[in-house]
């Protein structure tokens, strides 16, 4: 059963022909031969039919439609809607697409494509059909397996090293920031050190040279709680502890994001490289510890 397809906007085309038998040479055809559909139509540049087999389970509108790319040059534009005028999606199975009417639009012409129905099965027969269709689909899946691995990891890969090699400057950029503001923060450290020391030796010396020890014990009191007064108040402002180690690392972090400011060095994007990196990386090693096609076949072996 062959059912013809009107170039839409040719109406007086459309009237001369209405009661033919004979497929006009500009429309487009589907019909099924060994059970696979068959779309036959015009290319616009040869001016010449071509049948396209269509393969409902495996193919999609996508491919279809850079099939028909490949085959005419002479097609620059090509899309497939439905009968209310919604684009359907290139990832698309044509047995979806097969099922009811939607038109073509090949370098802004558009074409009504009419479906044939098919005839309609009890209900054990659909069944039945559909779970064949369904291990098919599997069993292909299985099959294509090895290969869809090989080609993903190659992919990964190649995404891997194009990630490195944007990581590559701002790596170095970060180890120059990083050893400045590491040189920085252990200058600080010290210069505190050295404060504590002065500190000291000045308390002693008023205490057993200038004055006596009467004197200087409520001077030490004022300045101990004075030092609490200062790391409550750095509690309040930071809302962290009074730690060296947090001390070091804030500091640390404050000279780093100053110098990045000033070298121009992309905080924000290193971070979605880096992060990136992790994922493709994950990635490639679910590939590498996904199992072989002999279990994917034995799983199905054992459903059936």
């Amino acid at each position: 059963q062959v059912f013809c397809v009107k170039l839409c906007g040719n109406l007086k085309y459309c009237q001369s022909h209405l009661y033919s038998t004979v497929v006009p040479p500009d429309e487009i055809t589907i019909s099924y031969r060994h059970g696979l559909p068959l779309i036959t139509l015009t290319l616009p540049s040869r001016k010449e039919r071509c049948q396209f087999v269509v393969k409902p389970m495996s193919s999609t509108v996508g491919s279809f439609l850079q099939d028909l790319q490949n085959e005419d040059k002479g097609v620059k534009t090509a899309a497939i809607f439905t009968a209310d005028g919604s684009e359907i999606a290139g990832s698309t199975l044509m047995e979806i697409l097969l099922m009811n009417d939607f038109k073509v639009v090949i370098n802004k012409v558009t074409y009504d494509v009419r479906c044939p129905k098919k005839e309609k099965l009890n209900s054990e027969h659909t069944t039945e059909m559909e779970n064949m269709k369904s291990l098919v689909h599997r069993l292909f899946t299985a099959l294509h397996l090895e290969e869809f691995q090989k080609k993903r990891e190659h992919q990964l890969l190649e995404k891997i090293d194009h990630l490195k090699g944007q990581l590559q400057p701002l790596e170095e950029m970060k180890a120059r920031i990083e050893a400045r503001s590491e040189a920085q923060t252990n200058g600080l450290l010290w210069a505190g050190l050295a404060l504590l020391s002065i500190q000291g030796g000045a308390l002693a010396w008023f205490t057993w040279w200038v004055y006596s020890w009467d004197i200087m014990e409520p001077v030490t009191y004022f300045i101990t709680f004075a030092n609490s007064m200062v790391f409550f108040a750095y509690f309040i402002v930071t809302r962290q502890d009074y730690t060296y180690s947090a001390i070091k690392t804030r500091q640390f972090l404050h000279y780093f994001h100053k110098k990045s400011k000033q070298q121009h060095f992309d905080v924000v994007q290193y971070n979605k490289l880096k992060e990136d990196l992790a994922k493709a990386k994950e990635s490639l090693s679910q590939v590498r510890r996904s199992l072989y096609l002999p279990a994917h076949i034995e799983e199905l072996d054992e459903e059936n």
